[in-house]
């Protein structure tokens, strides 16, 4: 062949060669429309205030979960909702017999609530699935978003799921006055099938959630992204103090056995044994409810609740046994019966996969985004759902480190970029996992 023409097709082939680069293009979600299901999301349940009161259960989380539902079937998802009233969107893949990638998060929220926790995470999954959608991108495993019912209520769809949902759940009862048993089958769901919500371990190649952290740490250090090492266990109890109610003017105060007074002391305990060991575990006394109640009675009983959280169940369970013995202390000195009741809110420590935070790490990187390995203080469905499934979690900052409030408020593009996050993990752990 003449040099000339070596060197046309030369030049020809390097032309073809350019379009498969293409292949190698990065996709990303678009943020308006994001940030558009989110303020979307917030009218269901938008008061004359403008704030949202959406808690499980109520009229206001039914009508927002038939509007996931229609989102979903208008991405052309497969939707069901399970006995426990988890919603699934389903998108088929190319390998029938691959087991599912499944992300997602929740949409009820705390009263008097803001419009992110649990928000933000669903909605992006959303978004994830209409970016693959619009760019006809084809995952070989069946991917899921799933909308956990009763997130704040006790995590009540995941742990359905992940079987942890004991029937003495079904009793409690929220601020809608409906308890986690007749909210189920509100819902949609059925509490004498319960067990079907179950899937079994491993039935999942691996699950992601998006969230806001809660917290000030990204916001401080000026983040992008909190890649989530583990979520924290919590213990609960009830502390039932049983003095002696008598008459506040003709008890002297020596004569007193004064149930509030003991409550009080062992509230001042709980933070000082709580701090006197190394680490980050945290331990509150968040109620407290005295009886008689009335101004001139010394109260003869008090009811206080205790709750622990660390990464580790040997520290909780530490840290409680020193409270206990501080506790006994108050007693003897006091005269008052101090006596711990565990409540069924359990939720041990979970630790998330190495592997799925290696590959958000990487996301993160390969987006120019700024990254720290952290713990995350609150529960999640995360939580359950790595009893069953290898598990990640992505933290995008929150604004003042403000959650559980109106003031609760995450930008579009810190959205945006947990967002893109999450996709592109997802797309590598589609390659990756078997």
């Amino acid at each position: 062949m003449h040099f000339k023409h070596l060197t046309t097709v030369l030049f020809v082939v390097l032309l073809v060669g350019i379009p498969s680069n293409a292949q190698k293009k990065s996709f990303t979600v678009n943020q308006d429309r994001l940030e558009k299901r989110i303020f979307d999301l917030a009218d269901f349940g938008i008061q004359e205030n403008g704030e949202t009161e959406r808690v499980a259960f109520s009229d206001a989380d039914i009508a927002a979960r038939e509007w996931v539902i229609q989102t979903m079937k208008d991405l052309d998802l497969t939707v069901t909702v399970d006995v426990a009233g988890n919603i699934i969107g389903k998108r088929e893949g190319s390998h029938a017999s691959k087991k599912p990638i499944s992300f997602g998060s929740h949409i009820d929220r705390v009263p008097h609530g803001g419009n992110y926790d649990g928000c933000v995470g669903s909605m992006a999954a959303l978004e994830v699935m209409e970016v693959l959608k619009e760019n006809n991108i084809k995952t070989k495993h069946p991917l899921e978003v799933i909308i956990f019912p009763n997130e704040e209520g006790g995590v009540m769809g995941s742990r359905a799921m992940s079987g942890n949902l004991s029937k003495a759940a079904f009793d409690v009862v929220n601020s809608t006055g409906f308890s986690m048993g007749e909210g189920i089958m509100r819902l949609g769901g059925d509490t004498t099938r319960i067990t079907e919500a179950i899937r079994k371990k491993g039935s999942m190649a691996a699950f992601l959630e998006l969230h806001i952290e809660q917290g000030g740490v990204l916001e401080k250090e000026g983040l992008n992204i909190g890649v989530v090492e583990g979520i924290v266990g919590l213990k609960w109890w009830d502390v039932t103090f049983t003095g002696f109610a008598n008459h506040a003017g003709t008890t002297p105060m020596n004569a007193r056995q004064d149930a509030l007074l003991a409550a009080a002391k062992f509230i001042i305990a709980v933070n000082e044994v709580t701090n006197s060991f190394e680490g980050a575990q945290v331990g509150t006394v968040g109620r407290i409810k005295a009886e008689p109640g009335a101004p001139n009675v010394i109260p003869g009983k008090v009811v206080a609740s205790l709750e622990i959280r660390d990464l580790s169940s040997e520290v909780i369970e530490n840290v409680f046994q020193a409270i206990k013995a501080k506790a006994k202390e108050i007693s003897t000195n006091s005269g008052v019966a101090i006596e711990f009741h565990p409540l069924d809110t359990t939720a041990d420590p979970a630790l998330t996969d190495l592997g799925i935070q290696k590959e958000i790490e990487n996301s993160t990187k390969n987006l120019g985004l700024t990254f720290k390995y952290m713990p995350s203080g609150a529960g999640h469905d995360a939580q359950d759902m790595a009893r069953i499934a290898p598990t990640g979690m992505i933290f995008v900052p929150s604004k003042g480190g403000i959650s559980h409030s109106p003031k609760e408020f995450t930008s579009a593009q810190d959205i945006a970029n947990g967002a893109n996050v999450l996709l592109n993990t997802i797309l590598v752990l589609d390659k990756k996992l078997d």
